[in-house]
Parts: C-alpha cells; sequence; structure tokens
C-alpha cells in the first residue's frame, strides 16, 4: 500500500525519475505476491494505480542502494535495525516518525486488523510527510 501512495504523491508532485520507491517485507511469505485484496481495493477507492506491484523480502544490498529504509512498526524497525548491523548511514525510521502529531507509531497490518481504511489514513499522512521531508533534504521541487 505504502509503495503505491507514495508512488502516487511522487507523480502528482511531477518528482518521476527524480525518486526511486521499492517495498519489501522482513518475512518471506508472500514473495511475489500481489497485494492483498483489501489493499488492491482500497487503493482502487483513491484513485492509486498498484498494478504491478509484488511482494519481495528485503536484502541486506538495500541498505547500500537506498537513502532511506522505512518500517511500518517497532518490530520492522528492530529487524532492519539487526539486518543492517551499523554497516551503513542509512536512514532507518518508521514511517509514522516523520508525522510528529500522530498519536500512533506504528502502523497496524490490516491483514491482521481488517481495518484498510485506518492504515490507508496513516500511511497517507506518513508518506506525505516524508516526501516533505525529502524535498527539503535534497532541495526537490516538481
Amino acid at each position: 500500500m505504502a509503495e503505491a501512495m507514495f508512488r502516487d504523491l511522487i507523480k502528482k508532485e511531477g518528482l518521476e525519475g527524480r525518486i526511486v520507491v521499492d517495498s519489501a517485507g522482513t518475512g518471506d511469505w508472500h514473495v511475489g505476491k500481489p497485494p492483498h485484496e483489501g489493499t488492491r481495493e482500497i487503493l482502487e477507492k483513491y484513485g492509486i494505480d498498484g498494478e504491478g506491484l509484488k511482494a519481495r523480502q528485503i536484502a541486506v544490498s538495500d541498505f547500500d542502494e537506498f537513502d532511506y529504509i522505512i518500517g511500518m512498526d517497532a518490530a520492522n524497525l528492530e529487524h532492519l535495525t539487526k539486518l543492517v548491523d551499523g554497516k551503513s548511514n542509512i536512514v532507518i525510521n518508521r514511517l509514522m516518525d516523520f508525522v510528529p502529531t500522530s498519536m500512533k507509531k506504528d502502523v497496524p497490518d490490516p491483514y491482521f486488523t481488517g481495518d484498510f481504511e485506518e492504515t490507508y489514513e496513516l500511511v497517507k499522512a506518513g508518506c506525505e510527510a516524508l516526501l516533505q521531508q525529502i524535498k527539503a533534504e535534497h532541495s526537490l521541487e516538481g
């Protein structure tokens, strides 16, 4: 969901080709599969293109290829921090760390909660704030 939403924001800001977005899970149980039906439905509801998305597992090489690695919850953050083991200067944060006013710091997995709308709203706020930070840090304008 977050990858599709972030790509949509980048497109609306005219920053396609200037920011690379990819998503990966910490586990391997969904590798090669498309997003959950509920995710596809919520993206369609809000007019966000989710075509072509396929799950993959994060790789150590991702820490060399990307400037930011964003987790959805504390468990993701812990896994990512252990995986990188201090070998990189990459920024590793939870998505909601970019929304200091949010009462929620973890984005709940709608696969377990069934609440795709709540997840959508949290991811939307997080993606918007993350994009603003990236634009400011890298002097990007669409």
